[in-house]
């Protein structure tokens, strides 16, 4: 539901192991890492070594320049790496199937959310509307950093957050569970007009590029929100909160007071 826009990097200031030996400490541990900052150019020895080791766990690495790797760690002894580590801990689809119960699955997923305070907004908003778990994706997409975390207020850890190497793929092994799945989008049917019986999948997409072609294509329905002002674009956590809610009212069999 957002506006295109230019592609934004955010970065994290907290949660940062940085140099070489670090690094390669917390790249031999069970740590949760979100990625690697690895200085671009000609890399050798020890930069050769914690690529190959994050490649073989298949931890995101992200090319940075030596100026920006400075502002980052802000430290200009980083020796060309620093590795961001989780502040929290991930979950399975097995945690999400167990959360929800014998109740219809109700699960949101984050196609690409960047920013880590709107993804922590909308684990605060979907843990407070009932759903029963978040899915991301292990690339293009913010973690469970510090600020993600703090900007949930804490309901990070009442709801599991599962990370996934692809939406598409784990849709299709949703829809074998049953599972509808509902895009927001700016060209779909108005959000209050849509049966959200069932198992639903709520598929927010990114701030500036919205939901993905492929994961788009395999969605059963697209919902979108009137746009009556100047500005033709909602934030992603605010456009996900309204659509979560809506599914909440129908599953709580809230009826809309009727004035006559």
């Amino acid at each position: 539901m957002e506006k295109k826009n230019d592609k934004k990097t955010y970065f994290e200031d907290t949660n940062l192991i940085i140099g070489r030996n670090p690094v390669m400490e917390i790249l031999r541990s069970e740590r949760e890492i979100e990625c690697i900052y690895l200085l671009s150019g000609d890399r050798k020895g020890p930069l050769s070594k914690i690529y190959a080791m994050a490649k073989d766990k298949k931890i995101p690495v992200k090319d940075i320049t030596s100026d920006r790797l400075t502002h980052l760690t802000n430290s200009d002894n980083h020796q060309g790496v620093a590795a961001l580590i989780s502040a929290a801990n991930y979950g399975t689809l097995d945690d999400i199937y167990k959360k929800a119960g014998d109740s219809p699955l109700f699960v949101i997923i984050a196609d690409g959310i960047e920013d880590p305070h709107n993804l922590g907004a909308i684990i605060r908003t979907s843990e407070s509307a009932g759903a029963h778990g978040i899915i991301i994706p292990k690339r293009h997409s913010a973690g469970l950093t510090a600020t993600a975390v703090k900007a949930s207020a804490g309901a990070v850890f009442h709801i599991p957050i599962v990370r996934v190497p692809n939406i598409a793929a784990t849709m299709e092994d949703l829809k074998e569970q049953g599972m509808w799945f509902y895009c927001a989008d700016m060209d779909g049917a108005p959000w209050c007009t849509v049966d959200y019986s069932g198992n639903v999948g709520l598929i927010v997409g990114s701030e500036g590029f919205g939901v993905s072609r492929l994961v788009k294509e395999k969605c059963d329905f697209t919902v979108s929100l009137p746009m009556l002002g100047k500005v033709n674009s909602l934030n992603a956590s605010v456009a996900a909160g309204l659509v979560m809610y809506e599914v909440t009212r129908q599953r709580q069999k809230i009826t809309p007071i009727i004035k006559l």
